[in-house]
């Protein structure tokens, strides 16, 4: 077999202020902007890796949704404990700085890990936890 991740979907609660994150903070590009009955879905991925994308998506789209599974949604995303994403950096300190410069929320500044990495980690607009891995 021969497989790659093509894309993974994060959700978020403000489309415009997902996508000033993902492209002026990351340095993503946009590869998709659709609108759908007044929602967004909107397609970013790191620059040189045009197969890996990012979707990020609207939570409440998902059919079939109870309001209670809405609110346990909405309430886990503001917590930060919905949805996240691994990214990698050969420069775990400078990739911080220039991120923490953009007045980001910091979870955990850049730390060796006893599990074996050194990382650190913030939240896009939506809460969703972002772990940076310097890449060995």
């Amino acid at each position: 077999m021969d497989l790659t991740i093509h894309q993974s979907f994060l959700p978020h609660t403000d489309p415009d202020a997902s996508l000033a994150f993902y492209r002026d903070v990351l340095g993503f590009e946009v590869r998709g902007d659709v609108g759908y009955q007044g929602m967004r879905w909107i397609t970013v991925g790191p620059a040189g890796q045009p197969d890996t994308s990012i979707v990020l998506h609207p939570p409440a789209a998902t059919p079939g949704l109870t309001d209670d599974e809405r609110r346990t949604i909405s309430g886990l995303m503001a917590k930060g404990s919905f949805f996240g994403v691994n990214l990698a950096t050969p420069d775990l300190d400078g990739t911080f700085e220039q991120v923490v410069a953009d007045d980001v929320e910091v979870v955990q500044e850049p730390t060796e890990q006893p599990y074996g990495v050194r990382d650190c980690a913030i939240r896009d607009p939506s809460g969703n936890l972002i772990r940076i891995q310097e890449r060995r």
